[in-house]
């Protein structure tokens, strides 16, 4: 039995990869075409590092994604990387890849009808998170699109706290499914939702959440 809410949150924030998007449609053949590029430039030998790192490291900052991809290279080895890998990412949205969860657009609309008011907060670069968005036909469902890469937050708690104050939101719910996301609504003293179906969370990483859904149109469910 899903326990209710007892009030509707006034916003809800979203993290995106394995929130929203599922990161994996686009993000595998990104990262192998992007080591493939790497080494026709010389800037890296051997095998692709195992996609399980990369997958692993999803929802963290992109300095400490290529800390656990790219443990031993230098910055400019992380800066090609990061920078081919968003190119291929940009490129197959374009192109009409990618996807979002069951149930994502839908809940969302009804969401919006129901005068909740929508915003991403992403620890991904701008072009990205902009790009999935937009390729997804939802660019006019959220009021905005908060992102580490555009505001330079040292964390996702600073990002959130930001989004808040410069919408003036007293009242929301937070809803990702890494430990950053957790941890962001709580520094901001918000409602958090776990959301546990994208196979990217590691054990308890979503403990402190107060709700935990295992299908996004669960998020329904839990309102009044």
């Amino acid at each position: 039995m899903i326990l209710k809410s007892d009030v509707l949150p006034e916003a809800m924030i979203f993290d995106l990869d394995g929130t929203l998007f599922e990161t994996e449609s686009v993000l595998l053949e990104a990262y192998h075409k992007a080591f493939d590029r790497l080494r026709q430039e010389g800037f890296y030998e051997g095998e692709t590092p195992p996609q399980r790192l990369i997958l692993s490291s999803l929802g963290m900052l992109l300095e400490q994604i290529w800390e656990v991809v790219l443990p031993a290279a230098d910055s400019l080895t992380r800066q090609h990387a990061n920078d081919w890998l968003l190119h291929y990412q940009l490129e197959l949205l374009n192109s009409g890849k990618g996807r979002m969860y069951p149930g994502v657009l839908p809940t969302l609309r009804r969401l919006k009808d129901m005068g909740i008011r929508l915003f991403v907060a992403s620890n991904g670069l701008e072009e990205y998170v902009k790009a999935v968005i937009r390729s997804q036909g939802m660019s006019r469902l959220f009021e905005g699109l908060y992102s580490a890469g555009e505001f330079q937050s040292a964390t996702k708690a600073d990002l959130v706290g930001r989004l808040l104050g410069d919408f003036g939101i007293t009242s929301a719910w937070m809803i990702g499914d890494r430990k950053s996301d957790v941890e962001a609504g709580a520094a901001n003293g918000l409602v958090v939702v776990g959301c546990q179906y994208s196979g990217f969370s590691g054990t308890g990483e979503l403990a402190g959440a107060q709700y935990r859904i295992s299908a996004f149109s669960e998020l329904e469910s839990l309102l009044p």
